[in-house]
Parts: C-alpha cells; sequence; structure tokens
C-alpha cells in the first residue's frame, strides 16, 4: 500500500501449479524458463534459460559478464549443493593504479574513499574476473538434461529481437545515461546521441527495442562451442582484448584460470526444518548468525509476526551485521539501489534453484566490450582501496558479496528465495524464512507481508504499512524511520521465491516489482 494513497492497495497473487515455477525479476526470462520446464528440462536446464535470459531482457542488473551464488536442491539424493561464481580481482592489478583523490567519499554504492577519476568504479579499470558462465556451465554438466546450446538459443533470439524499452526500462536507462554516455560502445548500444529517450522522437516508448546482435553472436558461440569458451576460447581472447584496449587489467590468463566452485552443503538446523546456504564471502554466514540468535528469542506464532517478533528481529539483524563488518569489512552503502538479480526454479520433481547473479553497480562498469556485446561487471568497487584493512583491495583476490540465495526447510514444505538489494537482501530473505517457518505462512502471504530493513546502519527501516505498535516495539530498543514500500527509490529488497508444499508448487515475487513474476510450465496440450 503507498501510504500517500491509503485507499490503494497492491496485491501479486502467487501462482500454484502442480508443474514447475520459475518466480524471477523479469516476467519475461521466467517464461523463457518456464518454457524449457515444459520441454522436459530440470530445474537446473531452467536456469540456464533463465540466467542468459535475465542478460539480456534486465542488462542493468546482471549478465554473462558478472557473478554471483546458486543453490541447487536434488530431490532423488536428497541433497543441496552450493555453486560460488563469485568475481575476482585481475592477477595484474597493481593497487597503486587507484591511489586516493582525498576529495571525500566514492561517487557509487560503497562508502570508501574517493579514487582519483573513479577508476575502481567505472570504467574498464573497474572490471574484475566474471564467473556466471562458468558456474551455470558446472552446474549444467553436473545435473543438466537438456542440451546446452538449446538452453541459451532462446536468449540469443531475445537480443536479437531486441530489449523492448517501456517505462521502466526508460526509468533504468534515465538514471545512468551520463555514465554510459562515458563509453562510445555503452552510448551507441544504449542511447541515441547520448541520451533516453531522445528528445525529438516520433517512435512510441513502447516500440523502441535495444537490439544487440554482437551479444546474440556471442550466445550463439557459447551454445556450440560450451561454456568454457567464454574463458578459453575467441569469446574470452575477445573479451579480454577490448577490456585492455579500455584500460583495464583483466587478461586472457585471468579468465583461463578462472573457476567457479561446486561444493555439496549440509542443512543448517532450525527449529524443525532448516536452511542449506551460500558459504563465507556470501551473506549466508550473517543469515546463520540471525537464526542462532532467533532460535533463543523468537516465539513461534501460527497468528503472523506481532511487535514481539518484529523487535526479535530487528535486534538479530544488527547484532549479525554489527560481527559482520567488524570481521570481513563490507562497507556497503545499507541503502544503496538494488543492482542484482535473482530468480528461483522449482520443477515437477522438486528439483530446487535458488540463483543469485550480479554486475555489482546498476549498468555494471557503465563499459561493453564491442567484440562481444557484453555489458561489463564493475566487481573491483567491491574492495576497499585505503590498504590495511580485511576487505582491501590486492592482485588474485575473491570479492566478497552480499547475495544471499537460500533454499529451506519448514518441516512440511522446501522453499527456495533470494533477493536483489545489497545489504538489504539478507535481511530480507532471513525475514521471509522466518513468516514461512515460524510463523508457517503462505509464500503469497509472506511475500506481501511487510518487513523492515537493519542492514548495519543505526537506524531500522520500517514499512510505512506495519502497526503503530509494531513501530512502538522497535522504538524501545532502535531508532526508527517509516518509509513506503514503492516500485523507485528502493528502501527494501525485491525478493522472489518458490516453495513446494504436499507435491503442489507455488511462486511468488516482489509485489512492487513492476517487471518480477512467477510463470508457471505451459500445460502439454490436449491429445
Amino acid at each position: 500500500m503507498n501510504v500517500r494513497t491509503p485507499t490503494q492497495i497492491v496485491r501479486k497473487p502467487a501462482v500454484a501449479s502442480s508443474g514447475g515455477i520459475v518466480a524471477a525479476q523479469s516476467g519475461l526470462a521466467a517464461e523463457v524458463g518456464a518454457e524449457v520446464l515444459a520441454a522436459g528440462g530440470d530445474a537446473v536446464d531452467a536456469a540456464v534459460a533463465t540466467s542468459f535470459a535475465l542478460g539480456v531482457v534486465e542488462p542493468w542488473m546482471s549478465g554473462p559478464a558478472g557473478g554471483g551464488t546458486m543453490i541447487v536442491w536434488r530431490e532423488a539424493e536428497q541433497r543441496a549443493y552450493s555453486i560460488d561464481y563469485g568475481m575476482r580481482s585481475p592477477a595484474a592489478l597493481d593497487p597503486a593504479d587507484y591511489p586516493l583523490s582525498g576529495q571525500g567519499l566514492a561517487s557509487d554504492l560503497f562508502p570508501w574513499k574517493a579514487v582519483v577519476g573513479d577508476r575502481n568504479v567505472e570504467g574498464a579499470g573497474a572490471v574484475a574476473v566474471p564467473g556466471v558462465v562458468d558456474g551455470i556451465g558446472q552446474a549444467h554438466a553436473r545435473f543438466g538434461t537438456m542440451p546446452w546450446r538449446d538452453l541459451l538459443a532462446p536468449a540469443a533470439a531475445l537480443a536479437r529481437r531486441g530489449l523492448e524499452v517501456d517505462w521502466y526500462a526508460a526509468l533504468m536507462l534515465a538514471s545512468a545515461t551520463r555514465a554510459l554516455s562515458r563509453d562510445v560502445d555503452a552510448a551507441a548500444l544504449f542511447l541515441d546521441d547520448g541520451q533516453w529517450p531522445p528528445l525529438a522522437s516520433t517512435t512510441p516508448l513502447a516500440e523502441r527495442r535495444i537490439v544487440n546482435d554482437a551479444m546474440a553472436a556471442t550466445l550463439d558461440r557459447l551454445g556450440e562451442l560450451g561454456f568454457r569458451e567464454f574463458y578459453d576460447g575467441e569469446v574470452g581472447r575477445q573479451l579480454a582484448a577490448d577490456i585492455a584496449a579500455k584500460g583495464g587489467s583483466l587478461s586472457f590468463g585471468d579468465l583461463r584460470a578462472y573457476r567457479a566452485s561446486l561444493t555439496a552443503i549440509e542443512r543448517t538446523p532450525y527449529r524443525g526444518g532448516g536452511f542449506y546456504l551460500p558459504p563465507a564471502l556470501t551473506a549466508g554466514p550473517a543469515f546463520a548468525d540471525v537464526f542462532s540468535q532467533l532460535s533463543q528469542t523468537l516465539a513461534p506464532a501460527a497468528d503472523g509476526p506481532g511487535p514481539a517478533s518484529y523487535a526479535a528481529l530487528a535486534d538479530a539483524l544488527a547484532s549479525a551485521y554489527a560481527r559482520r563488518l567488524a570481521v570481513d569489512g563490507d562497507n556497503e552503502a545499507p541503502h544503496s539501489p538494488a543492482c542484482t538479480t535473482h530468480f528461483s526454479v522449482v520443477d515437477r520433481a522438486g528439483n530446487m534453484v535458488a540463483m543469485t547473479q550480479t554486475l555489482l553497480s546498476v549498468f555494471g562498469a557503465r563499459v561493453v566490450s564491442p567484440g562481444t556485446g557484453l555489458l561489463l561487471n564493475n566487481g573491483i568497487m567491491w574492495f576497499d582501496p585505503e590498504p590495511g584493512h580485511a576487505n582491501s583491495l590486492a592482485p588474485g583476490k575473491r570479492c566478497l558479496m552480499n547475495v544471499c540465495p537460500v533454499i529451506g526447510e519448514t518441516g512440511t514444505a522446501r522453499f527456495a528465495i533470494g533477493a536483489s538489494g545489497g545489504r538489504k537482501i539478507m535481511p530480507a530473505i532471513a525475514q521471509l524464512s522466518s513468516f514461512l517457518v515460524d510463523n508457517a505462512m503462505s509464500l503469497e502471504a509472506a511475500f506481501h507481508q511487510p518487513r523492515i530493513d537493519v542492514s548495519g546502519g543505526a537506524t531500522v527501516i520500517a514499512d510505512a504499512a506495519l502497526p503503530a505498535e509494531v513501530i512502538l516495539a522497535l522504538s524501545d530498543r532502535h531508532r526508527v524511520v517509516t518509509a513506503p514500500r514503492t516500485v523507485y527509490p528502493h528502501s527494501f529488497a525485491c525478493p522472489v521465491g518458490v516453495m513446494r508444499q504436499a507435491g503442489e508448487n507455488f511462486g511468488a515475487s516482489e509485489i512492487m516489482s513492476p517487471w518480477a513474476d512467477a510463470v508457471a510450465e505451459p500445460a502439454p496440450p490436449p491429445e
């Protein structure tokens, strides 16, 4: 509900199906994944297709030149796996190339000391070694059932058809127009005479499309030659050459050396269920910290979370983030804009995937590789440019991320959830998990339930729709500011998720996200 217009209520019903479901921040990408399920693919097959489709239809959030983490549940094995495909700094990176300017703080997500020319934020010098293609490729090699080329073909077709620019796409492009205009290839792809939308145009906005033939050709080549072509073949060679030509330190050798890690993981128990979490260098350890506290401080309540529940959540989140910041040195601004994407998949057999991928900032480094058509990440910004800290910039170093894909169990149901939103991700996923486990909510009810954000700052951000007694309980121990749940700007994370209970599947997405949706696999035609 928008507090400025209290007569309006926004609802987005969950999708229910006996077949598989894909929930994503782009309904168009979710449709691609659902079609794979209908063609007989499993959850990992659908994840491959959805991942590459998102890089085309939601380019400001993620793409093949990014990184992230996924959790895979294999129903037949009753086993979960984590695949870490986070970015890494290039081996030849020299911290001396990122001198502090002495001019305040960085211009983007992190309150690091500013670097001369924002070299760690924007441009080829901000590009880290990407991991998405190797991560999703390893998952497919281990668990997939459909031919790899068939799973990349829909994304290539989308790139040739072009991204339709509606009001939301135009908003995202307008938010980064100045930065995109500084790279000739990014400007050529996304802008029109350095502007978006053009001031003088007779073309209706809804009929405008961003066509990326170079990306389509790259996806075709990866489909034919396999995922390691991105690292060992001509695609990797071209990508490295483009980055070097623009002044970055990433080399072909960095790409050839990159390997994602795939490991079996154990359940972190919680009450009658538990969670399968991503390991270190993600928000998984902080999530586990939260539920270790909640097991002692939060009493389950079938009638939903009340003032005591929200107070316990706020205390646990604040404590977990205080420990994370002290140990890991993660200093991302707590209310930075969402700049990541997440999707979740469940197939008709009960296999699940929770996958988060990112370019880091909105539009990443705001640089496009002309030879591959790929928008590049700015993963170097994850590191503190000031030496001597836990997360200081160094060559060949793994990035610390805030991603938190989770597969959880309530005792009677299993769910896969995740979100975009930087440091807001973990608090959102922890609360949704608590609603599902501690309050036995349906997936639809949990996604409509108002949330709070406690992500390392001194202030609790509370949904303005929360009852006055909840705000009062939070105010007893924290400074509280209320904010509406809106499309933009984002005071809270943007989650999506799926659930399986008693043989039926459900999917839900953030109610205020205009593109996010859950899509069930189409029913087979009647015989």
